[in-house]
């Protein structure tokens, strides 16, 4: 199940307990939706929320985003019940919080296949405690179903007793063993999200250290960011004609019975190709999201 190619420039939370908001997320230009019965959701309203995400899943209208829907942990009341509504919603994969254990992941793998989870049907998983990081690899592999982390860098905060900073450098160990973990085993990464709604400028530097860092995208708790997201973690026009250029004298050098191939005095070689069909790829993608969107 592991997957980078799919564009999650942005992914949007929803809070699974507003109608309106859920309806209003089929308008929106985000890659990707967390339809959230977790923190978002008051505890006497997470029984109707559980109704209303998988009603609003099952009745579509959603386009080509991706939907994500995060359960409560199996230590509550409401986690198991969460699991097997979602199982077969018809959701993209099933985002699992506070996630310590290769157990825990599987544990929520039999109660998707007990409850007719399609094998299309992905896991994925919070990360955002210090024994969660100090697990990534044996989480990353923990099930095939298995297609990526989604930073939570607030509960990893509290829990480091470390500052939040702009530069974020008392988290980026944390960051790395969780980029690490993931781009070895194949699983996407989505970076946390960035509290301050009235600081464009603080989330735009955001948005560009987690790009290069290497994250796929960022998460977000408010529609207006969505714009800026997508337009720092799409491929320039730049990178993009680049890329194609690179990809066709490779393609013809190849032809050719030539190895190596020197492309506006640079040298390039299956590394560089692999990136650019990378990009290539997600721009592709990219532009059917957006035609998707346009209807």
């Amino acid at each position: 199940m592991a997957t980078n190619a799919r564009p999650r420039r942005s992914v949007l939370y929803m809070p699974g307990s507003n109608p309106r908001a859920l309806d209003k997320a089929r308008t929106l230009a985000a890659d990707g939706l967390i339809l959230d019965l977790e923190d978002a959701v008051a505890p006497d309203a997470k029984d109707e929320a559980r109704r209303q995400v998988v009603e609003a899943v099952k009745a579509g209208g959603y386009g080509s985003r991706e939907l994500l829907i995060r359960v409560n942990s199996l230590a509550t009341a409401w986690g198991h019940a969460d699991v097997a509504a979602a199982a077969s919603s018809g959701a993209d994969g099933i985002l699992i919080p506070k996630v310590e254990s290769a157990d825990a992941v599987r544990l929520v793998e039999a109660i998707m296949e007990a409850n007719g989870a399609p094998a299309s049907m992905a896991i994925w998983c919070m990360m955002e405690t210090p024994k969660g990081i100090l697990r990534a690899e044996e989480i990353a592999t923990a099930s095939p179903r298995m297609a990526g982390f989604v930073m939570g860098t607030s509960d990893l905060a509290k829990d480091l007793h470390c500052a939040h900073t702009r530069d974020r450098l008392p988290m980026i160990t944390s960051l790395g063993l969780c980029l690490l973990a993931a781009r070895a085993y194949g699983l996407a990464v989505i970076d946390g999200v960035y509290l301050d709604l009235n600081d464009d400028e603080g989330f735009a530097f955001a948005c560009q250290q987690g790009l290069e860092l290497g994250f796929d995208g960022k998460t977000l708790i408010h529609p207006k960011t969505i714009d800026a997201a997508n337009r720092v973690f799409a491929p320039s026009e730049k990178e993009i004609e680049w890329s194609r250029k690179i990809i066709a004298a490779h393609a013809e050098a190849a032809a050719a019975g030539k190895g190596v191939v020197v492309v506006d005095g640079k040298l390039i070689e299956n590394l560089h190709v692999d990136n650019a069909r990378r990009l290539v790829g997600q721009a592709e993608q990219i532009a059917k999201l957006e035609a998707d969107l346009k209807g």
